[in-house]
């Protein structure tokens, strides 16, 4: 039996959009033996998942080697692009080590793999899937990002609901106003509350608005004196419970973020915010309705804005409104 290391991203979605090539492994190469080797946040969001271990990269970088050597594994496959990481499985003596030819590091693969030209133009979700071809020559189709959320999240989920006045026959809005790469990537403030006071007008909405530690300041600011309809869960979930409360909602509204991909891989419909970033190659891969102010400079990628921030602000309220109500429609007629 081939032991096979599969060493994931380490950003949130860039974890979700990755989350088919174990489908695929599985598959495709039923005899192999997967270990996933990730940070310990994607090891908690791939629980559930089809594999064989997890392998948490330990805060020590260089005792990530001496872990790997100790399983002593045929092959590495490589979904992250870094030097640092074709270099961990090349030191762990991983004899046969696929990825991606990116940042210098063909001479650390066994089997480099080229970019599509056309990258900026294909879904991630297909890029990363272009790996399996180097394992197999198998046909196969494009498998779909997924991740399992237990039965007993969900009745845990349901009963912090429930504590809130939040009941079945509610319709739950999920709203995440964050982004961790940069406020680039963020729709403004105001809009969110301007749209959040704008849904609780309908006696049956409830909103739930989502965030890390870091974001906590921005959903208080957005949430201070808003109906009790409005739940601040900013700061108070684990990755798990966070999944278990999208999985709960009838829509998520979001910027391109990887609660966005979580929604879409828990089959959540959303309406995704983009302005800079692409998002034919990281949009939401199902359920998803993409909202954008197209204009010249987008995508560009940066962190924060140098001029008008044209592509977000060009963005209004109405469009998002319409957007989900556009959503809320479609999810009644699957």
């Amino acid at each position: 039996m081939t032991k096979l290391a599969v060493r994931f991203p380490n950003w949130l979605g860039d974890a979700v959009m990755a989350t088919p090539i174990i489908e695929g492994l599985r598959c495709l190469l039923p005899e192999t033996s997967i270990h996933v080797v990730a940070k310990p946040p994607i090891c908690t969001l791939l629980e559930g998942m089809p594999v064989d271990s997890f392998i948490p990269m330990p805060q020590k970088k260089n005792e990530l080697t001496a872990i790997l050597k100790s399983f002593a594994f045929d092959s590495g496959l490589l979904l992250t692009r870094s030097f640092s990481s074709a270099w961990d499985f090349f030191r762990a003596g991983i004899k046969e080590r696929i990825g991606f030819k990116d940042h210098f590091r063909s001479p650390l693969l066994t089997h480099g793999l080229s970019l599509p030209v056309d990258e900026e133009h294909e879904h991630a979700v297909i890029t990363y899937q272009r790996l399996l071809d180097v394992l197999t020559s198998k046909p196969h189709p494009i498998y779909e990002p997924k991740l399992k959320v237990s039965s007993n999240e969900l009745k845990a989920a349901q009963k912090t609901l429930e504590a809130h006045d939040i009941l079945p026959h509610h319709i739950v809005i999920g709203i995440n106003p964050g982004a961790a790469y940069g406020s680039a990537k963020c729709w403004p403030k105001e809009n969110f509350r301007l749209v959040t006071e704008n849904l609780i007008q309908d006696p049956r909405v409830r909103v739930l608005y989502f965030g890390d530690k870091t974001g906590k300041p921005l959903v208080d600011e957005i949430c201070a004196r808003l109906s009790p309809r409005v739940i601040n869960l900013a700061g108070k979930t684990t990755l798990r419970e966070l999944m278990s409360f999208i999985s709960l909602a009838k829509i998520l509204l979001t910027n391109d973020s990887g609660p966005m991909h979580l929604a879409s891989a828990l089959q959540v419909p959303t309406v995704a915010l983009f302005g800079s970033t692409n998002s034919i190659k990281t949009g939401p891969w199902a359920f998803g309705h993409v909202v954008q102010n197209k204009v010249a400079c987008s995508p560009c990628y940066l962190r924060t804005c140098p001029i008008d921030f044209r592509c977000m602000t060009g963005i209004t309220p109405e469009m998002v409104l319409n957007a989900i109500q556009e959503a809320i429609c479609s999810s009644k007629t699957h």
